[in-house]
C-alpha cells in the first residue's frame, strides 16, 4: 500500500482509517523483527579463548634471607703473654696456617727446655732402676735375696717408667704452649682489623681478629610449610632438576649494565616445622668469585625452577574483579559468556593458578575482557600468548590448549570425559 492510498483512506470513514493503521503496523513489526534478528547475528564478538587443561607450571619464589659464612672463625689467643708482632695487613686474604700474631715466646721456650731436662732425668732414673731390678731378679733365682726385696726393686722400676712418661707428657704440653705463641689463621679468607694492639698483654681466650671466607657463601632462609612440602615433592621425583637459587646485589648501580648476581643451589631443606612461625629452614650455597657479597648482608633469595604440579591456570588477563571477588568469563555450549567466581592461587609468571571454581575443559575468555560482558555471544579465536608460560604435562607437552575458530558452528566447551570434575589443587 502506497502513501497516496493511505492518504485517500484517511479522508474516508473511521473504520477505514483503523484498518489502514493496522496494515501499516503489521508491515512495521515485520521489519523490526527482521532488524532485531539481523542485529543479534551481528553481536557475536571476536575474543581469544583458551581451553584449560591441568599441567605443570614453573614458579619464581622469593624469600628474605641473610648471607652467612659458615667457615668464619675468630682468631683467639691460646696462651698468656705480651703481643709482640702482627704479621698481616687488615683486609688482606690469608691462607689457613699463615702466622698472624706472635705472643711472647721466651717464657714458653724456657718451659720446653725445662721439660726436656726433666725427661732426660727421668730416663736416667729409669735406666738405673731397670738395672737394679734385673740384678735382684737374678739373685732371687739364686735364693740370694728374698721375694720382698725382688718385689721392691720391681716397684721402683715401674715407678721410674711412670715418671719418664709423665716427664714426656709435660714436654708435649710445653711444646704445645710454645706453638700457641705463633697465632695462625684457622681458615682461608679475609682477615679483619686487629682487636688488640701490639705491646698489650693478652690472656688465653682473648679475641685478636677474625678471618671470614667470602667464597663460597651460604644463605639461610625460611619457607612456609606448604611451599616446603611442594619442594620436597619436587625433590622426590625421579630425574628432577636441582632447585636453583639466585641472589641479586641489593646495592648495584642501575646505570651499570653489568650483571651483579650469584647463582647457586639449595642444598638443605629442614626436616621439621617451626611451631612458632609454621616455616621450614632452608639453605642455599653460592660461589662468590668477585667477593661482592659479604656475610651479614640482607638480601632476597629467588628460587628459580620451582614446579607446581597438576595445576589449572589461566593468563592473568583473563582474571577480573567482580562484586564477590575474582571472576572468569567462561563460554557455554552456545559460545555465550557466563561469569564464574574463582579462588586464586599463586602467580606463575604470566599466569594465575586457580585453586577453586575451574575445571578441566572449561573455555576461558582471555582477551578483550573490557569490551565483553556476561550474556555476550563470542566468536572464539586462538590464544596467541607466550607459549613458554603454558602449563606442561609430565611429558613436557602443553597442558593448556587454545580454542581454534570455527565457521558457522559452535565450539563445545563441555567436558565429556567420565572423570571430569572440578579440579582440586593437590599442592
Amino acid at each position: 500500500m502506497s502513501v497516496h492510498d493511505v492518504r485517500n483512506l484517511a479522508k474516508g470513514p473511521l473504520w477505514l482509517m483503523l484498518a489502514a493503521s493496522l496494515l501499516i503496523g503489521g508491515c512495521s513489526d515485520g521489519k523490526d523483527e527482521q532488524g532485531q534478528q539481523g542485529a543479534q547475528q551481528k553481536t557475536a564478538k571476536k575474543a581469544q579463548v583458551e581451553t584449560v587443561q591441568p599441567g605443570d607450571l614453573t614458579l619464581d619464589r622469593e624469600y628474605p634471607a641473610k648471607i652467612r659464612s659458615d667457615l668464619s672463625a675468630d682468631i683467639v689467643a691460646r696462651v698468656n703473654g705480651v703481643l709482640e708482632k702482627q704479621l698481616y695487613s687488615p683486609g688482606e686474604t690469608v691462607e689457613k696456617g699463615q702466622t698472624l700474631f706472635v705472643i711472647e715466646p721466651a717464657q714458653y721456650q724456657a718451659a720446653v727446655d725445662q721439660a726436656k731436662a726433666d725427661v732426660e732425668s727421668a730416663r736416667a732414673t729409669l735406666e738405673n732402676e731397670r738395672s737394679d731390678y734385673r740384678r735382684y731378679e737374678r739373685l732371687y733365682k739364686q735364693n740370694s735375696v728374698s721375694q720382698q726385696q725382688r718385689d721392691a726393686a720391681l716397684s721402683s722400676y715401674r715407678t721410674a717408667q711412670a715418671s719418664l712418661a709423665q716427664a714426656k707428657a709435660a714436654l708435649d704440653d710445653a711444646q704445645i704452649d710454645l706453638g700457641y705463641t705463633t697465632v695462625k689463621a684457622t681458615t682461608n679468607g679475609k682477615v679483619a682489623l686487629n682487636d688488640v694492639n701490639v705491646g698489650n698483654y693478652v690472656t688465653s681466650g682473648t679475641t685478636l681478629t677474625e678471618v671470614t671466607p667470602l667464597n663460597p657463601l651460604e644463605v639461610r632462609f625460611s619457607i612456609p610449610q606448604d611451599e616446603a612440602f611442594s619442594l620436597r615433592r619436587q625433590q622426590a621425583r625421579d630425574n628432577s632438576e636441582p632447585i636453583k637459587a639466585q641472589l641479586a646485589f641489593p646495592y648495584a648501580d642501575e646505570s651499570d649494565s653489568t650483571d651483579v648476581s650469584l647463582v647457586g643451589k639449595v642444598d638443605f631443606l629442614g626436616s621439621r616445622v617451626d611451631e612458632g612461625t609454621s616455616t621450614v629452614q632452608a639453605r642455599a650455597v653460592f660461589d662468590n668469585p668477585d667477593q661482592m657479597f659479604l656475610p651479614g648482608l640482607f638480601v632476597r633469595v629467588k628460587l628459580m625452577n620451582v614446579k607446581h604440579f597438576n595445576a589449572l591456570a589461566v593468563p592473568q588477563s583473563a582474571v577480573t574483579e567482580g562484586l564477590k571477588g575474582p571472576q572468569l568469563y567462561i563460554l557455554d555450549e552456545k559460545n555465550v559468556i557466563q561469569s564464574r567466581f574463582v579462588t586464586l592461587g599463586e602467580q606463575a609468571r604470566s599466569r594465575m593458578i586457580i585453586k577453586k571454581g575451574l575445571k578441566a575443559g572449561d573455555r576461558v575468555v582471555v582477551s578483550s575482557i573490557g569490551s565483553v560482558s556476561p550474556g555476550d555471544k563470542i566468536d572464539p579465536q586462538a590464544f596467541d600468548g607466550d607459549p613458554s608460560d603454558t602449563p606442561t604435562d609430565p611429558s613436557g607437552k602443553n597442558g593448556a590448549t587454545t580454542t581454534q575458530p570455527e565457521s558457522n558452528t559452535s565450539v563445545s566447551g563441555k567436558d565429556t570425559s567420565s572423570g571430569a570434575s572440578e579440579h582440586k589443587n593437590s599442592q
